[in-house]
C-alpha cells in the first residue's frame, strides 16, 4: 500500500505564513468579542426597554461628553425660553408691560440696555377688547405696527384645547419666540380643585412641555393675594405648585398704587435674581428703566473661547478637523480629550458671546469637530 502523507491541510510553510494564521486567529477572536459584547449590549437594552422600573442614568463623563443645543435668550439676561410667571396686584400695569415686551421682541429692538432678539409673538389678551387693545397700543407706540405681533382675545382652557393651539400657532410660525397668556386665570379650568398643589404644578408642566418642545417663552400673567409675606414671592396667588414648576418669575410691585414707580423682581433658573426699578411714561404709559438694584455677574474670561473667536471670524467662517487639529491650530497645551469637553460645556456660550456654532460628532477615523460662524451652515 502506497504511504498516506499525513500533512494538515493548509498548513503554513513558512514564519510569515504562521505569523499571519496568527493575527488572523487575534483578529476573529477580537471581531468576535466585540460582536458578543454588542450582542450582549443590544439584550441589555432590550431588557430594559421592557422593564418598566428601569431608570435611566448617565455618568458623569457622558455628561461632560455630550454637546447641548445652547439655550438662547429671547432678550439678553433677561427672558429665556421656559415657562415664567408674570405676577402683580391687579391694575398695577402688568398689560402695559406686557405690550411693551412683545412688542420690542416682535421688532428686535432694545428693552432698556438689554439686548432682544427677534421672533414673532403671540400675545393672548383675554382681559381685552380689541378696541381697548387698539388705543393702549397707539398710545404706546404711535402708529409704528409690525406683522410679527399677534392678538387674540378669546382662547380655548387648558384642559380644552389651548395646548393644540398654542402648537398649531408655533407651526404656522416657526420663528415665534414669546407667547404671552394675559391672564392664566382665564386658561384655568379647576373646576374644585382651584389650589390643589397638584392641579397647579400639572397645569405649569403641561405648558412648560410645550415651551421645551419649541424652545420658546411661555410668559403667564397671574395676580398676587392680598396678604402680605416676608417672601414677595409667597404673595402668588394658588399654591407653591406655580413657581415650583415655573422656571422663573417676574413679581411687579408699587408701594403705593397710585405712584408712578415700581420695582421689578425677577428670578429664574436660567438668569441671576435681578431688582429693577421702573418708572411709568404718564404721556406714552410705557415703563422706562431708573436703574438696577443688582449689578450682573460676568463668567470670566476662558481663553480656549477667545483663542477660537480670533480664528473662526466672518474672513474664515468654517473650519473641520479634529480635536488634535484644533489644538494645533489655536496655539494651547490642553490634553486632547479635555479640549472637546470645554467646548461641549462652553456651547452656548461660545454662541450667544461670539456667534460661533460648535458640533461634535464621530466618525470611523474618530471625533470630528465643526466651527461656523454665524448661524449654522
Amino acid at each position: 500500500m502506497p504511504e498516506i502523507e499525513k500533512t494538515a491541510p493548509n498548513a503554513p510553510t513558512a514564519i510569515g505564513a504562521e505569523q499571519s494564521s496568527q493575527n488572523n486567529c487575534n483578529n476573529i477572536i477580537t471581531e468576535n468579542s466585540e460582536n458578543f459584547n454588542s450582542g450582549r449590549n443590544i439584550l441589555q437594552m432590550v431588557r430594559q426597554a421592557f422593564d418598566p422600573y428601569h431608570i435611566n442614568t448617565f455618568t458623569m463623563e457622558e455628561l461632560l461628553n455630550t454637546a447641548y443645543a445652547p439655550v438662547t435668550p429671547i432678550i439678553d439676561d433677561l427672558l429665556y425660553p421656559g415657562v415664567y410667571l408674570f405676577v402683580g396686584a391687579p391694575k398695577l400695569g402688568k398689560s402695559f408691560l406686557m405690550a411693551q415686551l412683545a412688542y420690542h421682541v416682535s421688532k428686535g429692538i432694545p428693552l432698556w440696555n438689554y439686548t432682544v432678539h427677534q421672533g414673532t409673538v403671540l400675545y393672548l389678551a383675554l382681559e381685552d377688547t380689541y378696541p381697548r387693545l387698539q388705543r393702549r397700543l397707539s398710545r404706546m407706540f404711535d402708529v409704528s405696527g409690525t406683522e410679527k405681533l399677534h392678538f387674540a382675545i378669546t382662547s380655548s382652557g387648558i384642559d380644552s384645547g389651548l395646548d393644540k393651539g398654542l402648537e398649531g400657532f408655533v407651526q404656522q410660525y416657526p420663528d415665534t419666540k414669546l407667547i404671552i397668556i394675559d391672564t392664566l386665570q382665564k386658561v384655568r379650568e379647576t373646576g374644585g380643585v382651584e389650589y390643589s398643589y397638584a392641579n397647579d404644578y400639572q397645569i405649569m408642566s403641561k405648558l412648560k412641555e410645550i415651551a421645551d418642545r419649541y424652545g420658546i417663552c411661555l410668559l403667564l400673567v397671574h395676580h398676587t393675594r392680598k396678604q402680605r409675606s416676608d417672601d414677595s414671592y409667597d404673595t402668588v396667588s394658588g399654591t407653591n405648585g406655580l413657581f415650583g414648576a415655573a422656571d422663573g418669575a417676574f413679581l411687579l410691585q408699587k408701594e403705593k398704587r397710585t405712584a408712578n414707580t415700581a420695582t421689578l423682581e425677577i428670578s429664574g433658573r436660567d438668569q441671576q435674581d435681578q431688582k429693577l426699578h421702573l418708572v411709568r411714561n404718564t404721556e406714552k404709559l410705557y415703563w422706562e428703566l431708573d436703574h438696577t438694584e443688582t449689578e450682573l455677574w460676568k463668567e470670566p474670561p476662558e481663553p480656549i473661547l477667545d483663542r477660537i473667536a480670533k480664528f473662526i471670524t466672518a474672513d474664515n467662517p468654517h473650519w473641520v478637523g479634529t480635536a488634535t487639529e484644533l489644538i494645533e491650530k489655536i496655539g494651547t497645551d490642553i490634553p486632547v480629550n479635555a479640549i472637546t469637553k470645554k467646548l461641549n460645556v462652553n456651547v452656548g456660550r461660545l454662541f450667544n458671546e461670539y456667534g460661533i456654532v460648535y458640533k461634535s460628532s464621530r466618525t470611523h477615523d474618530g471625533r470630528r469637530i465643526e466651527l461656523h460662524f454665524g448661524s449654522a451652515p
